[in-house]
């Protein structure tokens, strides 16, 4: 039987925008999280990075990461993740250089390969040219310049090092929901965060992989797996199972294409979906955690017994600010 009150919880926030509401309040409400959740006893909170996307507000994570972690103490804070093919190594290494600078010990830097958008948004972002280099060279990039003494010219002429940032020894993350960014997490010797939340079908192999190929490096000795999941609670099963719907209708419009606001929950989403979109959504949210306080402690135990994983971070999406809280708080104490 795991012991879940030794298995860390953890915040993954998108910041989401409802309809009605605004990216000013999301970022607000954000902020309340924050604290009430150091207040409960969560580990880490990470912001998560998308671009053009209406129902999230977290698109510029540095500067959010920066601002949560002025309204807290002791929370890890960090970025859930950020989108490295977007970005010059050097110019995050020097962002996150300077947030460990001003919180030192805190902070978190997850690093995922998807875009977190669409193709045409992320050429907008990247301006990419031709011959520049691809995820792996620039995950190397950024450990050099903050794990090591930074990076030269070709030829050795000249010497680039991140200031603030170089030997910070900011905590690198691997995050995905693949094959290969759990294989190439594991050679590197890198924490790794499995998106769980969206992408449950490949989980077990990717943790598989993940710990097979672990060779231990100065960053990390041995295989530590983070596990994003989605969860809803609430005091009464049926309370949950409603809440959940909000979730439900996001991922059901993006089954069919579309982005949106954060939907109220309804009563009866067979008013909603397909039989066929339906299934598509379950496939997508089979580790979610949904229930009461006993059904979320008991979904916790088994999947924490599933999977091993050393960590679990919970990714809630509820409409209305005060119950979106309460499950947090329902959740912490079920690990306790």
């Amino acid at each position: 039987m795991s012991d879940i009150a030794n298995t860390p919880l953890s915040v993954l926030d998108p910041s989401p925008i409802i309809q009605g509401g605004s990216a000013e309040q999301s970022l607000a409400n954000t902020l309340v999280l924050a604290k009430k959740a150091e207040q409960w006893g969560y580990k880490r909170f990470w912001l998560a990075e998308h671009h053009n996307w209406i129902g999230m507000a977290s698109s510029a994570s540095p500067i959010v990461i920066g601002r949560v972690a002025s309204v807290t103490q002791n929370l890890r804070i960090g970025s859930g993740a950020m989108l490295l093919s977007h970005y010059s190594p050097f110019t995050v290494a020097e962002q996150f250089g300077t947030l460990e600078a001003f919180f030192p010990g805190r902070i978190d830097l997850g690093l995922g390969r998807a875009p977190g958008t669409d193709r045409y948004t992320a050429n907008l972002i990247r301006q990419r040219t031709a011959g520049e280099p691809e995820f792996d060279e620039r995950l190397q990039e950024l450990i050099a310049y903050l794990h090591g003494s930074g990076t030269t010219t070709g030829n050795g002429a000249h010497r680039f090092r991140a200031i603030p940032g170089e030997q910070s020894k900011v905590p690198i993350w691997l995050l995905g929901s693949a094959l290969y960014s759990a294989e190439l997490a594991g050679k590197l010797g890198l924490p790794f965060s499995f998106a769980g939340h969206f992408a449950p079908g490949n989980m077990m192999d990717a943790l598989a992989v993940y710990r097979e190929n672990f060779l231990p490096s100065p960053m990390l000795d041995q295989p530590y797996v983070l596990l994003s999941v989605q969860a809803v609670a609430a005091d009464s099963d049926k309370e949950a199972q409603r809440l959940a719907t909000s979730m439900y209708q996001k991922f059901l419009l993006l089954t069919r294409g579309q982005t949106a606001l954060l939907q109220p929950p309804v009563d009866d989403m067979d008013s909603v979906w397909s039989n066929e979109e339906r299934k598509s959504v379950e496939e997508q949210l089979l580790t979610s955690l949904i229930g009461d306080p006993s059904a979320i402690k008991q979904q916790l135990r088994e999947l924490i017994e599933r999977t091993g994983a050393d960590e679990i971070m919970a990714h809630t999406e509820i409409f209305d600010h005060e119950a979106r809280l309460r499950s947090y708080e329902i959740l912490a104490n079920a690990a306790k």
